[in-house]
């Protein structure tokens, strides 16, 4: 069924969205939509028409969208789509080991079931894939095509480079390594993973990794002529056993690290019973006056104070942190307990930012979903004295950011702040609650603040300044 919408011509273009032939997102309005092109109208009436469409979106593997009235004068259009607003939009280095797992076999089950349907999925990219809390979703409807009988499948390089490769690197030398893809756009290269994983030679790595790095170095060495590549014929059932192979292999990898820094915080706090409980109180009471549509937590760890937001009426709360353990726990206690919670990767000191052709193709983190409200609950010392940050630019930052704010302060004396200090010169004379509220009060009104029971540690609520 088409909804009819008033034709005006007031469109906006997503900047990230222009290498697809078949089409590109735009705005209108206030309102998000995907131009189809005429080129291909073919593949968009065999998804629709297939059956194929409708139950991906059932299995809430794709997101959902309605056809509307063409908004646009492009003689290259055959349909316009309005697809369901995804409210804070993340990027496969943002993700936790889990999550990129869980996008991982997202994308091979998709095209898995589009095989039996007489479909592939052309594109295999990982910002193909979006989280609604824990859930994954595939975004792009265009990514589709037609099998074509003996045909390999034409996204597996880059299905390796996104999900594959990133995914061995973390559970076979180091979680950080994921962020490489920051630095890779189109995915870690294949024989720079080869190369990290020079010392790795299970069969899986070796078929996937070290063997496919080593044609392309044998393609690439020969002299470019026409029709020079032999070729190959792959019939539709070793397709399927390849993809039921990878997700056998991806579904069985794990992390083989167990502990960070930061992953067992909440054991090592030192709040005590009462303490801890007035905080959580306080944060319940504040979120629950204001209840904002979205929150971020920063500094979320595994998400304790993320729950209480929730509870207390945030719609939708994206909870940050830059240590990759703490945000894969907060991800695997969200799938046991599902909550409007969405965990995300981030260095506050050195966020997302802007990257891609012109720097416009991926967004920073302050070009993304404002929030209504940010929590920034034991991460100002983190902040201030082991980055060297003064107060008067943290809360410029925060009050850019958000209108309402619940930050703690933790002085000089308080066990936490020394253990920062105490392979280093304090150098911090300014570090002190005068100074603190002083550039509090320049960006923001203090509506409530409060002692923390049995801690020189205090909280506030505050409202920006207008």
């Amino acid at each position: 069924m088409i909804v009819k919408q008033k034709a005006e011509m007031d469109i906006k273009r997503e900047p990230s969205s222009f290498r697809d032939p078949s089409g590109f997102v735009f705005f209108h309005q206030g309102s998000i939509y995907r131009q189809v092109n005429i080129s291909y109208h073919r593949q968009y009436r065999h998804l629709m028409d297939s059956g194929l469409y409708r139950i991906l979106v059932a299995k809430g593997w794709l997101l959902p969208y309605q056809e509307v009235d063409r908004l646009t004068d492009d003689p290259d259009a055959y349909r316009v789509i309005q697809p369901e607003w995804v409210k804070f939009l993340t990027y496969p280095y943002e993700w936790s080991f889990s999550q990129l797992k869980a996008a991982a076999l997202l994308t091979l089950n998709i095209h898995k079931l589009a095989l039996e349907y007489d479909m592939i999925l052309k594109d295999a990219s990982a910002y193909n894939i979006q989280f609604i809390h824990t859930q994954p979703v595939l975004i792009d409807s265009l990514s589709f095509d037609f099998y074509q009988e003996g045909s390999p499948w034409i996204a597996y390089g880059q299905f390796c480079r996104h999900f594959l490769i990133p995914l061995v690197l973390m559970s076979e030398l180091d979680i950080r390594l994921a962020q490489e893809l920051k630095n890779h756009l189109d995915g870690i290269p294949i024989d720079l993973a080869s190369h990290l994983l020079k010392h790795k030679h299970s069969l899986f790595i070796n078929q996937h990794i070290h063997w496919h790095a080593l044609a392309i170095r044998k393609y690439q060495a020969k002299p470019a002529r026409p029709g020079r590549l032999a070729k190959i014929h792959i019939n539709k059932a070793h397709v399927v056993a390849m993809v039921d192979a990878m997700i056998s292999a991806i579904s069985s990898m794990k992390l083989k690290i167990k502990k960070t820094r930061w992953s067992d915080y909440y054991d090592q706090t030192n709040y005590s019973q009462a303490s801890i409980e007035q905080k959580e109180k306080l944060v319940a009471e504040y979120v629950s006056q204001i209840k904002p549509k979205l929150l971020w937590d920063l500094g979320a760890n595994n998400g304790r104070f993320s729950r209480i937001a929730v509870n207390s009426g945030a719609g939708l709360v994206i909870s940050f942190d830059n240590d990759a353990l703490s945000v894969e726990m907060n991800y695997k206690l969200l799938q046991s307990q599902p909550m409007p919670i969405l965990p995300v990767l981030m260095d506050l000191t050195n966020p997302s930012p802007a990257i891609g052709f012109a720097n416009q193709e991926r967004k920073s983190i302050d070009q993304r979903n404002r929030p209504d409200c940010i929590l920034a609950l034991a991460i100002l010392h983190h902040l201030a004295i082991a980055n060297n940050l003064p107060f008067d630019r943290i809360m410029t930052w925060l009050a850019d950011l958000t209108t309402y704010l619940i930050i703690e302060f933790i002085p000089k004396e308080d066990s936490q702040v020394q253990q920062l200090l105490a392979n280093r010169e304090d150098i911090f004379e300014h570090y002190h609650q005068e100074s603190f509220e002083r550039s509090l009060t320049a960006a923001f009104d203090i509506l409530d603040s409060s002692p923390i029971l049995q801690t020189k540690r205090s909280m506030y609520f505050c409202r920006k300044r207008q």
